[in-house]
């Protein structure tokens, strides 16, 4: 019988509301003070700009808006799982989202009003008193919480590409820097499933995962432990494990510690 796979675990929607708000705050403040020659520079992910990359952040907080114009979509079992579910639903959408990226880009050339009226609607259309209502989003439908930790994701991945692309450092939000680690944690956890392999991500994350002998007691046999930024290139393809481990950037002890067959989890 394969291991049995846990609930999702709980998010606090006003907390990660204010930390999606937060990041989107550190990426406008850095967008604004950008130059005509960084925007144009290459952004690292296939042919985007680092210009149509900040156009395409302005999406994260979007979908949340739009969703939130549309009617509720009927309950059933998929809310509880959709959260889970999301980080291997993104690669089917990849042509699309890069498609929609450099028409925003083109049409928005004062990217200033774009990030302003972004957060303006997005303030107006998920207060903090919202509920947590069901939304219709690409991946099905889910929790307005849990999809509000699922733009932390998106926020602080393409915060770290626009840091890396050209230059800069921008600050993670400690909450939406959690939010986002503990998620593709829980996903590597989901996809498989086991207590043989303990991976730990300090501070924000520890998920045991891959069939076999179960760890209960003392030093587990078998760990993964990384930071937060370094965890979360490796989820998303932008680091490979190999590169991880020869960087010193992972440690892994045991036979079973290799996650290479597992990344990434994102497309």
């Amino acid at each position: 019988m394969p291991p049995a796979k846990k609930r999702p675990r709980a998010y606090d929607l006003s907390r990660t509301r204010i930390a999606v708000l937060a990041q989107f705050d550190r990426v406008r403040e850095t967008v604004a003070a950008l130059t005509a020659d960084q925007l144009a520079g290459p952004s690292g992910l296939g042919e985007w700009t680092v210009r149509e990359l900040v156009a395409h952040m302005t999406t994260a907080l979007e979908r949340v808006s739009r969703a939130m114009e549309l009617p509720a979509p009927p309950g059933g079992p998929k809310p509880e799982t959709a959260l889970l579910e999301w980080p291997f639903s993104t690669a089917g959408n990849a042509a699309g989202i890069a498609d929609h990226a450099r028409d925003l880009a083109a049409a928005r050339t004062d990217l200033d009003a774009l990030y302003e009226e972004t957060a303006a609607r997005f303030a107006e259309l998920v207060p903090s008193d919202a509920g947590d209502r069901l939304l219709p989003t690409r991946a099905g439908t889910m929790r307005l919480g849990d999809f509000l930790v699922t733009r932390t994701v998106e926020l602080v991945v393409h915060t770290d590409d626009l840091n890396r692309a050209a230059g800069l450092s921008v600050g993670y939000d400690r909450q939406a820097l959690a939010a986002c680690t503990r998620l593709l944690a829980d996903a590597l956890a989901d996809k498989a499933p086991g207590g043989s392999v303990e991976v730990r991500v300090p501070p924000f994350a520890v998920v045991q995962c891959i069939g076999g002998p179960k760890h209960t007691r003392g030093t587990p046999p078998n760990v993964v432990e990384t930071d937060p930024l370094t965890w979360i290139r490796l989820a998303t393809g932008r680091t490979r494990w190999a590169e991880a481990l020869d960087a010193a950037q992972v440690t892994a002890s045991g036979e079973r510690a290799d996650l290479a067959p597992l990344l990434p989890l994102m497309g």
